[in-house]
């Protein structure tokens, strides 16, 4: 009797494009079929797209802010469907949520979204000098602010002195085409002889507009009375706000299009202008980013491409240089004079990134010419890269979009969306590949182009131009597949002839089955509508080589196990 081989394909793992003689847990050629983990380990025909609402600008951002969407489409900001800015700039924006209030950089703008009211961030305003004699001198206390045009001089009077003068010179006249005056605040012992004569809050804080101004020499003269000198010895008494506009700080921050929450700061970057440069906010205020808060990520004019923060600091990515410096890490230390810093430190990878990057599960992933890469090691030793991307990168790299990918975390997945197209890092599922490891991998084709992807509350919303959509639609029709490796049933020098019984599938749905064999196209057994546990196809080959199977459903299918039995023959005759 001839001997029989049955092959029980099971346990399937995803996708592997490498070629047809694969794993045969995996599939040369699927379609829009995934595991949803919490629901069953068979793989299954992806949920469809349920049309959220309608878009008729070009979308440039989505997010949710207590429990509302906000929606960047052209030019205008929404709160579901009620503009709340319509003068945005008309290019992809970021944004983030700090404490109670949402911000969001537009390549022009910084705006800041109480829920009410939307603006342009009203920067902290420092005081740059204390302890200041009306002469000068005094000690820096705080840095300028790049979101600010305004500082503060807090001098200590001495009862003399009519004339104060600031740390900065040829202050600013203007606020456009309006004059701008300084605003001078002291705090005045109370004396019954000109208690009448004054205003004062109750603590004693006078407001006046008792004196004049040299903006060329920066000074404030008082016209009737020279402040007193402070009850309490040492204390400042006089605190004077000018406005000093350094122009293109602003814009360093107003350019970006990346920003990272880390360590309770906000970090910037992006900027097309300063593509190497990144800044960051002050402790806990998103409106304060000091002009000594920045730092430049190597040399040349490679781009950032991403900041993520994982492994208690924070990565930057950079696109490939010529001076091989793409990756760095800023680890939080304590300077004496300083404070808080966020020395750089470049690694030893010299892979760039040009898409991408992202913390996957405490994976720090990015996307090179490669594919998807891993970064293991220490920083402070050896640095070393791991590829994850194997089993798709012959596909995915030869997506014309593969830069301009949108990434999403979601049920456990990466989620990369590349045009239409959507490639599924498994983190549930990895295998070893030599000395590291690597995810196994699912692809989705959609109807529309992805511009934008977030998760809230489990659900994901894809954004498009003409919509935004959420991945919830189980019982919509979806074209899927699944085809099974080429399988020359442990024998590739022998003739095969499938078992009369055919081949057993335990499975869900409507599902048509079809075979191919090394000489032919794949040619349709059967079709089997309204399965809901197992069906049988008769397979009926002889003589052959080697075979592939597919599952194809119009509508909806699920795949649990295919069993096919085939009897091994004579040498193949060539």
């Amino acid at each position: 009797m001839a001997e029989k081989v049955s092959r029980i394909y099971s346990g399937f793992r995803g996708a592997d494009f490498r070629g047809k003689e694969i794993n045969l847990s995996r599939s040369p050629d699927c379609l829009n079929v995934w595991k949803d983990y919490k629901e069953t380990d068979s793989i299954r025909t992806r949920p469809g797209l349920e049309l959220e609402r309608s878009i008729s600008d070009s979308l440039n951002g989505i997010y949710f802010y207590k429990g509302q969407m906000l929606v960047h489409a052209g030019t205008t900001l929404y709160n579901e469907n009620t503009p709340i800015c319509e003068s945005m700039n008309n290019a992809p924006s970021v944004g983030f949520v700090y404490e109670d209030d949402f911000y969001i950089i537009d390549g022009t703008r910084y705006l800041k979204y109480d829920g009410t009211n939307i603006d342009d961030v009203e920067g902290y305003i420092p005081t740059t000098t204390i302890a200041r004699k009306p002469m000068g001198g005094g000690t820096k206390y705080e840095d300028v602010n790049m979101l600010s045009d305004y500082r503060k001089n807090s001098f200590l009077a001495d009862g003399a002195s009519f004339s104060f003068f600031l740390d900065m010179t040829n202050i600013d006249e203007k606020i456009g085409e309006e004059n701008y005056v300084p605003v001078v605040t002291y705090l005045n012992p109370i004396n019954n002889d000109d208690e009448d004569e004054i205003k004062r809050d109750e603590n004693g804080v006078v407001e006046t507009s008792e004196y004049t101004v040299d903006y060329a020499n920066g000074s404030i003269t008082f016209i009737n009375r020279a402040p007193d000198v402070p009850l309490t010895d040492g204390q400042d008494n006089v605190v004077i706000q000018f406005k000093k506009a350094v122009p293109e700080y602003r814009q360093c921050i107003e350019k970006c299009n990346m920003v990272q929450v880390f360590d309770n700061r906000v970090f910037f970057s992006g900027n097309p202008d300063h593509p190497n440069m990144i800044w960051h906010s002050s402790l806990n205020d998103p409106t304060y980013v000091s002009d000594l808060d920045y730092y430049k990520e190597g040399w040349g004019d490679a781009p950032v491409k991403g900041m993520v923060a994982g492994n208690n600091g924070l990565w930057i990515f950079r696109e490939p240089s010529d001076a091989n410096t793409t990756i760095f890490y800023h680890n939080p230390s304590l300077d004496e004079e300083y404070g808080k810093v966020y020395p750089s430190t470049h690694s030893s990878i010299s892979t760039g990134c040009i898409g991408k990057a992202v913390n996957f599960n405490d994976d720090i992933v990015f996307f090179s010419e490669r594919g998807m890469e891993g970064i293991s090691g220490d920083v402070t030793t050896e640095q070393v890269i791991a590829h994850r991307s194997s089993l798709v990168d012959r596909k995915m790299l030869s997506e014309a979009n593969y830069k301009d990918m949108v990434l999403a975390e979601w049920n456990g997945y990466l989620l990369v969306f590349i045009g239409n197209k959507v490639y599924l890092a498994d983190s549930r599922a990895m295998f070893q590949n030599e000395y590291h490891y690597e995810y196994e991998w699912w692809y989705w084709e959609l109807e529309h182009s992805v511009k934008h992807a977030l998760v809230k509350d489990g659900i994901l919303y894809i954004g498009t131009d003409n919509g935004i959509y959420t991945l919830t639609d189980t019982e919509a029709s979806v074209d899927s597949y699944w085809t099974t490796p080429l399988d020359k049933f442990e024998y590739p020098h022998k003739l095969k002839t499938t078992n009369k019984r055919g081949c057993v599938a335990e499975a869900t749905g409507d599902i048509s089955v079809y075979a191919k064999l090394e000489d032919t196209e794949f040619e349709l057994i059967d079709t089997y509508n309204g399965v809901s546990d197992y069906f049988v196809s008769r397979i009926k080959r002889k003589k052959f080589k080697d075979i592939q199977l597919k599952f194809h459903s119009n509508t909806r299918f699920s795949l649990e196990t295919v069993t096919l039995e085939a009897y091994i023959g004579g040498y193949i005759k060539r």
